[in-house]
């Protein structure tokens, strides 16, 4: 193309010559003026180069100079490993698929007339699976749910919005009860938590919520249904609101936690009952041997207390709850739990804390570089009373000893062993008495990612 459009216009301007010039010599003036043509023509040609130059650039019509702009590339996604992939790009976005497996061997040992003695249950404890991440403009998102035992229920499903300390979320997630509570099922001391969470009922409910978190301070509050599982019910009305704040200083390599928390809720019927009861820390057992049996009532408030201490390979916390019941015409039971636990890590490392809870426990030698993993041994001593105002729902104490090994950062072992001492016991023996002792014991094997 480039060789075509010269030669046309050569031949153009030779046909244009005069006449004379083809027929005759030409003088030195016609010499001089055809020089001319050609100097003319051949800046023509030149300056079709440089067209068809910016042409092939991809900018038609611009002088050589002036090339046009590059578009704007994407940001390209990065991903980093945190248990399992996480993908992000530097716009804001993130994903992350995460999950959990406990499995569990445990067993309740009581008198042999109640019918509970010896045996031992397992169970896939928790199956979680689920995925998180950010969006840009300050949000993130979970969505889970646990699939152990060949049921689904949502766990946590909820979107945040919060590009500073402080945040606004809207979905399932746990109201603002209790350390132990907050404290994920990952990184408990034992295998199952203080007995009064289970006992009032402590579980995650959709609600809007609002977090503050600066340097030393935690504050939390939310207005909540039910749990997402239980509103198919069209029984189920209640509603209520919690808060919990929580001071978080740090002095040096120690942490300290002082908080409390608080709750109500009105069932939002006529013909509401409630029930508070609780396993003896082996969740492969229905047996409740504190149970207070049906309640009617309007609502329930609450308010709790916790302390922690961490420093270095040392730990100590500490809880009490008391849950207030409203019933209509009678006098208000108060019911109350609470523990108290010391803890060490044997091989030297420091338990983690994050955001006003217990974190993970990270082995400084795990076994993949040759170590022993990371190993804690903690001491426990759990209180119930469910005995108040006519209602004799039984009185639970334990003592419970746990050992937790970590191999590596998402692989963890836990063995407890617990003695309880029941007091108007839910279930009697043969011959009717409801003070007795009674031992329990689990394992625990968990990955999470």
């Amino acid at each position: 193309m480039r060789l075509a459009c010269p030669a046309a216009l050569l031949a153009t301007t030779m046909l244009c010559l005069p006449a004379t010039a083809h027929a005759q010599a030409m003088t030195a003036e016609e010499a001089s003026a055809l020089r001319a043509e050609l100097a003319a023509l051949r800046t023509q040609v030149e300056r079709l180069e440089a067209r068809l130059d910016a042409a092939d650039a991809g900018s038609p019509g611009a002088s050589p100079s002036a090339s046009a702009p590059a578009p704007a590339a994407s940001a390209a996604p990065v991903t980093t490993w945190k248990g399992a992939p996480e993908i992000g790009n530097a716009d804001g976005w993130s994903f992350k698929p995460r999950g959990r497996v406990q499995i569990d061997v445990a067993g309740i040992d009581t008198p042999g007339a109640t019918g509970n003695r010896g045996g031992i249950g397992s169970e896939f404890r928790r199956v979680y699976l689920g995925v998180d991440g950010k969006i840009p403009g300050g949000f993130s998102y979970r969505v889970e749910a646990d699939l152990a035992n060949g049921s689904v229920e949502l766990t946590d499903v909820y979107l945040t919005y919060g590009p500073g300390p402080l945040s606004v979320t809207a979905g399932q997630v746990k109201p603002f009860w209790s350390l132990d509570e907050m404290t994920s099922d990952l990184f408990t001391s034992v295998m199952e938590r203080a007995a009064f969470t289970q006992a009032f009922g402590f579980e995650r409910r959709l609600g809007l919520s609002a977090q503050y978190k600066g340097k030393a301070f935690l504050a939390q509050a939310g207005v909540f249904g039910d749990n997402a599982n239980d509103l198919l019910d069209d029984a189920n009305n209640s509603f209520g609101v919690d808060g919990r704040a929580v001071w978080m200083p740090k002095f040096g390599d120690t942490q300290l936690h002082l908080g409390g928390s608080a709750h109500w809720r009105d069932f939002n019927d006529s013909a509401a009952t409630t029930r508070y009861r609780a396993r003896p820390f082996a969740h492969t057992t229905d047996v409740r041997l504190v149970d207070t049996g049906a309640i009617a009532a309007t609502g329930e408030r609450g308010l709790g207390l916790e302390a922690a201490l961490l420093s270095g390979p040392f730990h100590a916390a500490g809880e009490t709850f008391w849950q207030t019941v409203r019933r209509p015409g009678l006098p208000d039971p108060t019911f109350f739990g609470g523990y108290a636990e010391l803890g060490m890590v044997l091989t030297g490392e420091s338990r983690t804390y994050k955001d006003g809870a217990f974190d993970r426990l990270k082995p400084s030698s795990p076994i993949t570089a040759g170590g022993i993993g990371a190993f804690e041994v903690n001491v426990r001593y759990d209180h119930l009373d469910l005995n108040d105002a006519g209602i004799v729902g039984g009185r639970q104490r334990a003592a419970l000893v746990g050992l937790v090994w970590a191999p590596i950062d998402y692989v963890r072992s836990t063995a407890n062993y617990g003695r309880l001492w029941i007091d108007d016991a839910h279930i009697a023996t043969a011959a009717g008495d409801r003070d007795y002792s009674a031992d329990t014991f689990g394992l625990r094997t968990q990955i999470d990612f």
